[in-house]
Protein backbone atom coordinates (compact mmCIF):
# COMPACT_ATOMS: atom_id res chain seq x y z
CA UNK A 1 0.00 0.00 0.00
CA UNK A 2 1.05 3.23 -1.17
CA UNK A 3 1.53 6.50 1.76
CA UNK A 4 -0.95 8.74 -0.32
CA UNK A 5 -4.56 8.52 -0.65
CA UNK A 6 -6.47 10.31 -3.29
CA UNK A 7 -10.23 10.62 -2.97
CA UNK A 8 -13.23 11.82 -4.90
CA UNK A 9 -17.04 11.46 -4.64
CA UNK A 10 -18.87 10.60 -7.61
CA UNK A 11 -22.76 11.21 -9.05
CA UNK A 12 -23.07 11.06 -12.15
CA UNK A 13 -19.65 11.15 -13.69
CA UNK A 14 -19.84 8.62 -16.17
CA UNK A 15 -18.31 11.35 -18.61
CA UNK A 16 -15.36 12.81 -16.67
CA UNK A 17 -14.68 10.01 -14.08
CA UNK A 18 -12.39 7.74 -16.81
CA UNK A 19 -10.33 10.75 -17.85
CA UNK A 20 -9.70 11.86 -14.39
CA UNK A 21 -8.55 8.23 -13.19
CA UNK A 22 -6.03 8.66 -16.49
CA UNK A 23 -4.73 11.88 -15.89
CA UNK A 24 -4.16 10.58 -12.41
CA UNK A 25 -2.30 7.55 -13.14
CA UNK A 26 -0.22 9.17 -15.72
CA UNK A 27 1.68 11.57 -13.04
CA UNK A 28 3.35 8.02 -12.19
CA UNK A 29 2.92 8.92 -8.37
CA UNK A 30 3.10 6.55 -5.81
CA UNK A 31 -0.32 6.74 -4.68
CA UNK A 32 -3.48 4.89 -3.96
CA UNK A 33 -6.85 6.31 -5.44
CA UNK A 34 -10.35 5.53 -3.58
CA UNK A 35 -13.46 6.91 -5.09
CA UNK A 36 -17.26 6.77 -3.22
CA UNK A 37 -19.95 6.19 -5.81
CA UNK A 38 -23.74 7.00 -4.77
CA UNK A 39 -25.62 4.70 -7.04
CA UNK A 40 -25.25 7.05 -9.82
CA UNK A 41 -28.00 6.71 -12.18
CA UNK A 42 -25.50 6.58 -15.52
CA UNK A 43 -23.55 3.83 -14.08
CA UNK A 44 -20.27 6.01 -13.09
CA UNK A 45 -19.82 2.83 -11.07
CA UNK A 46 -19.29 -0.01 -13.75
CA UNK A 47 -16.31 2.40 -15.14
CA UNK A 48 -14.96 2.04 -12.09
CA UNK A 49 -15.91 -1.85 -11.51
CA UNK A 50 -12.66 -1.21 -14.98
CA UNK A 51 -10.22 0.56 -13.61
CA UNK A 52 -10.31 -1.19 -10.09
CA UNK A 53 -9.85 -4.71 -12.05
CA UNK A 54 -7.15 -3.35 -13.90
CA UNK A 55 -4.99 -1.44 -11.45
CA UNK A 56 -4.14 -2.53 -8.03
CA UNK A 57 -3.87 1.01 -6.52
CA UNK A 58 -7.50 1.85 -7.16
CA UNK A 59 -10.37 1.22 -4.66
CA UNK A 60 -13.97 2.38 -4.50
CA UNK A 61 -17.46 1.87 -3.29
CA UNK A 62 -20.56 1.96 -3.90
CA UNK A 63 -23.59 3.25 -1.45
CA UNK A 64 -26.72 2.13 -1.81
CA UNK A 65 -28.19 5.79 -2.43
CA UNK A 66 -27.08 9.61 -2.68
CA UNK A 67 -26.00 10.90 0.67
CA UNK A 68 -24.32 13.51 0.44
CA UNK A 69 -20.37 15.42 0.24
CA UNK A 70 -20.05 15.41 3.27
CA UNK A 71 -20.77 12.03 4.49
CA UNK A 72 -18.93 10.93 1.96
CA UNK A 73 -15.42 13.04 2.69
CA UNK A 74 -15.80 11.49 6.38
CA UNK A 75 -15.78 8.20 5.03
CA UNK A 76 -12.69 9.30 3.29
CA UNK A 77 -11.41 10.65 6.34
CA UNK A 78 -11.70 7.68 8.57
CA UNK A 79 -11.25 4.96 5.59
CA UNK A 80 -7.63 7.26 5.25
CA UNK A 81 -6.54 6.51 8.95
CA UNK A 82 -8.23 2.82 9.18
CA UNK A 83 -5.85 1.67 6.24
CA UNK A 84 -2.93 3.37 7.34
CA UNK A 85 -2.33 6.71 4.89
CA UNK A 86 -0.32 8.84 5.85
CA UNK A 87 -1.38 11.93 3.28
CA UNK A 88 -4.93 12.29 2.16
CA UNK A 89 -5.83 14.49 -1.00
CA UNK A 90 -9.62 15.17 -1.97
CA UNK A 91 -10.43 16.60 -5.07
CA UNK A 92 -13.92 17.07 -7.62
CA UNK A 93 -14.35 14.45 -9.78
CA UNK A 94 -15.43 16.73 -12.59
CA UNK A 95 -12.45 17.80 -13.68
CA UNK A 96 -12.27 21.46 -12.09
CA UNK A 97 -9.31 20.56 -10.31
CA UNK A 98 -6.21 19.65 -12.20
CA UNK A 99 -4.58 16.61 -11.11
CA UNK A 100 -1.07 18.15 -11.91
CA UNK A 101 -1.27 19.96 -9.18
CA UNK A 102 -1.37 17.18 -6.77
CA UNK A 103 2.84 17.57 -6.81
CA UNK A 104 2.51 21.11 -5.37
CA UNK A 105 -0.10 19.76 -2.59
CA UNK A 106 2.51 16.77 -1.69
CA UNK A 107 5.62 19.21 -1.47
CA UNK A 108 3.36 21.88 0.65
CA UNK A 109 2.41 18.91 3.12
CA UNK A 110 5.57 18.10 4.67
CA UNK A 111 5.98 21.47 6.78
CA UNK A 112 1.90 21.64 7.35
CA UNK A 113 -1.25 19.73 8.73
CA UNK A 114 -3.34 20.84 6.15
CA UNK A 115 -3.26 22.49 2.53
CA UNK A 116 -5.76 23.87 0.66
CA UNK A 117 -5.88 24.43 -3.17
CA UNK A 118 -6.82 28.44 -3.66
CA UNK A 119 -8.19 29.75 -6.36
CA UNK A 120 -7.79 33.67 -4.97
CA UNK A 121 -4.07 33.69 -3.87
CA UNK A 122 -1.03 35.00 -6.07
CA UNK A 123 -1.11 32.57 -8.96
CA UNK A 124 -4.32 30.87 -8.45
CA UNK A 125 -7.36 31.22 -10.78
CA UNK A 126 -10.99 31.14 -11.16
CA UNK A 127 -12.48 29.82 -14.52
CA UNK A 128 -15.99 30.19 -13.42
CA UNK A 129 -19.10 31.82 -15.40
CA UNK A 130 -19.34 35.51 -14.08
CA UNK A 131 -22.27 35.09 -12.04
CA UNK A 132 -20.40 32.01 -10.10
CA UNK A 133 -17.26 33.46 -9.81
CA UNK A 134 -18.52 37.10 -8.23
CA UNK A 135 -20.42 34.49 -5.55
CA UNK A 136 -16.97 32.54 -4.87
CA UNK A 137 -15.07 35.19 -4.91
CA UNK A 138 -17.07 37.50 -2.50
CA UNK A 139 -18.00 34.55 -0.14
CA UNK A 140 -14.76 33.38 0.36
CA UNK A 141 -13.96 37.83 1.22
CA UNK A 142 -16.85 37.08 3.48
CA UNK A 143 -15.58 33.85 4.89
CA UNK A 144 -11.98 35.36 5.79
CA UNK A 145 -13.16 38.37 7.01
CA UNK A 146 -15.49 35.92 9.66
CA UNK A 147 -12.87 33.93 10.51
CA UNK A 148 -9.76 35.42 10.30
CA UNK A 149 -8.01 32.78 9.33
CA UNK A 150 -4.99 35.09 7.91
CA UNK A 151 -2.62 31.66 6.33
CA UNK A 152 -5.26 31.14 3.83
CA UNK A 153 -7.59 33.26 1.18
CA UNK A 154 -9.78 29.96 0.19
CA UNK A 155 -12.25 28.03 2.31
CA UNK A 156 -14.57 26.37 -0.21
CA UNK A 157 -12.80 24.15 -2.82
CA UNK A 158 -12.83 20.56 -1.99
CA UNK A 159 -8.99 20.24 -3.44
CA UNK A 160 -6.83 19.71 -0.71
CA UNK A 161 -4.78 17.93 1.52
CA UNK A 162 -4.18 16.93 5.09
CA UNK A 163 -1.85 14.73 7.06
CA UNK A 164 -3.46 11.30 8.41
CA UNK A 165 -2.09 11.98 11.49
CA UNK A 166 -4.11 14.99 13.00
CA UNK A 167 -7.08 13.49 11.03
CA UNK A 168 -5.82 10.88 14.52
CA UNK A 169 -6.64 13.68 16.77
CA UNK A 170 -10.09 14.62 16.04
CA UNK A 171 -13.63 13.52 16.10
CA UNK A 172 -15.05 14.56 12.38
CA UNK A 173 -18.42 13.48 13.63
CA UNK A 174 -18.50 17.01 15.37
CA UNK A 175 -18.31 19.05 11.93
CA UNK A 176 -22.06 18.47 11.61
CA UNK A 177 -22.47 20.63 8.53
CA UNK A 178 -24.09 19.24 5.34
CA UNK A 179 -23.45 19.21 1.98
CA UNK A 180 -20.91 21.84 0.15
CA UNK A 181 -20.86 23.49 3.47
CA UNK A 182 -18.87 20.77 5.26
CA UNK A 183 -15.76 22.21 3.30
CA UNK A 184 -16.16 25.96 5.19
CA UNK A 185 -16.57 24.40 8.40
CA UNK A 186 -13.92 21.84 7.88
CA UNK A 187 -11.10 24.51 7.72
CA UNK A 188 -12.85 26.27 10.64
CA UNK A 189 -12.59 23.08 12.85
CA UNK A 190 -8.94 22.37 11.93
CA UNK A 191 -7.73 25.94 12.74
CA UNK A 192 -9.29 26.04 16.14
CA UNK A 193 -7.87 22.17 16.47
CA UNK A 194 -4.10 23.97 15.66
CA UNK A 195 -3.45 22.74 12.30
CA UNK A 196 -0.38 24.09 11.17
CA UNK A 197 -2.48 25.84 7.57
CA UNK A 198 -1.41 26.39 4.31
CA UNK A 199 -2.28 26.71 0.57
CA UNK A 200 -1.17 25.89 -3.06
CA UNK A 201 -2.49 28.71 -6.11
CA UNK A 202 -4.84 26.49 -8.45
CA UNK A 203 -6.12 27.07 -11.91
CA UNK A 204 -10.04 26.02 -10.96
CA UNK A 205 -11.88 25.35 -14.12
CA UNK A 206 -15.59 25.08 -14.61
CA UNK A 207 -17.02 21.14 -15.41
CA UNK A 208 -16.92 20.87 -19.06
CA UNK A 209 -19.64 18.04 -19.14
CA UNK A 210 -22.71 17.19 -17.14
CA UNK A 211 -24.32 19.74 -15.05
CA UNK A 212 -23.44 21.30 -11.62
CA UNK A 213 -24.96 19.26 -8.65
CA UNK A 214 -24.79 22.81 -6.07
CA UNK A 215 -27.77 23.51 -5.35
CA UNK A 216 -29.33 27.33 -4.78
CA UNK A 217 -30.84 26.36 -0.99
CA UNK A 218 -26.59 26.13 -0.34
CA UNK A 219 -25.80 29.17 -0.49
CA UNK A 220 -28.44 29.59 2.09
CA UNK A 221 -27.26 26.89 4.47
CA UNK A 222 -23.91 28.26 3.94
CA UNK A 223 -24.74 31.49 5.09
CA UNK A 224 -26.58 30.23 7.85
CA UNK A 225 -23.68 28.39 8.60
CA UNK A 226 -21.23 31.61 8.90
CA UNK A 227 -23.46 33.16 11.04
CA UNK A 228 -23.81 29.98 13.57
CA UNK A 229 -19.72 29.63 13.44
CA UNK A 230 -19.53 33.20 14.67
CA UNK A 231 -21.68 33.28 17.47
CA UNK A 232 -19.93 30.01 18.50
CA UNK A 233 -16.41 31.93 18.54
Amino acid sequence: MNKVLVFTATYNEKANIEDLLSKILSLNLDLDIYVIDDNSPDKTNEILRFFSKKYKNIFFKVRPEKLGLDSAHKEAFKYAVNKGYEVLITMDADLSHDPNDITLFLNEIKKNDFVIGSRYMKGGKNNMKISRYLLSFFGNKLIKFLFNIKEIDEYTTSYRCIRVEKLKSININEIEAKGYSFFMNCIHYFHKNNFKISQVPIIFSDRKTGKSKIPKIEILRTLFNLVILKLRK
